[in-house]
């Protein structure tokens, strides 16, 4: 539910695998049913009704506007079109960049990873970027083993100085906490915890030391109509889990 805020009506999405999915069907149906759904494959317009199992499952193209491919799709980032994507990753840092490529050194790595995709287009050319990440010590990184995904580099105006035309990430959301970035330093730092969550847990389970600009909010528990809602989209807890 917590994803699914960033996404305004009218915005133009480009969506993922995974959580990014679950967030595009849950803005349309609640707060932004005019957010236009672009997925890698080509799927443009998208209004889905069944939950997909990827981004090339043919059940997206349910009322879209149109199926190209995926070099029209990423040409769309390229002309500056998307408002918000959606990422994730093995690794993110406190300056917003993303590892999938390879952890430990690139030519000699501890584990092989599939690889940029279409992330590094959306991380440098969308107008905002989402990061979905679970909150544990070896995502939550002082420095990404290799940037496959451009958040804010070294942090400060380096983006800009690398010529990056993307906003950049402007929020990371995980299964604690949700994160900003300081507009002066763009080092990452504490919004809001989730009912329950202390700061000494988020803390704890980062790979650097947290900023907190101030005391943190809480971030409001989904409604009953939130959790039926989507309990209907993921029926069988493909994406968000069964309940135990």
């Amino acid at each position: 539910m917590v994803a699914s805020r960033e996404i305004r009506d009218g915005d133009r999405v480009f969506v993922g695998t995974g959580l990014p999915l679950i967030a595009g069907y849950v803005a349309q149906r609640r707060h932004a049913p005019h957010a236009v759904l672009i997925f890698e494959s080509g799927i443009i317009g998208a209004s889905p009704r069944h939950l997909a199992s990827g981004v090339g499952d043919f059940r997206l193209m349910t009322g879209s506007v149109m199926m190209s491919g995926l070099y029209y799709a990423l040409s769309l980032l390229q002309r500056g079109r998307i408002d918000v994507g959606f990422l994730g990753g093995a690794q993110v840092d406190r300056y917003g960049n993303l590892n999938s490529t390879a952890i430990g050194d690139y030519r000699t790595p501890r584990v092989r990873l599939p690889g940029s995709g279409g992330a590094n287009d959306i991380a440098s050319l969308a107008e905002r970027v989402v990061i979905l990440m679970p909150h544990e010590p070896r995502r939550l990184v002082e420095r990404v083993d290799y940037v496959t995904s451009p958040g804010f580099l070294r942090g400060g105006t380096a983006r800009e100085e690398a010529g990056l035309v993307g906003g950049g990430p402007v929020r990371v959301i995980t299964d604690l906490a949700v994160f900003s970035f300081d507009p002066l330093t763009r080092a990452l730092r504490l919004d809001a915890l989730y009912p329950g969550v202390s700061l000494r847990e988020v803390r704890e389970r980062a790979g650097f030391a947290v900023d907190v600009a101030g005391p943190a909010a809480e971030v409001p528990p989904p409604s009953e109509e939130d959790v039926a809602l989507l309990r209907d989209l993921d029926p069988d807890g493909i994406y968000l889990g069964r309940d135990p």
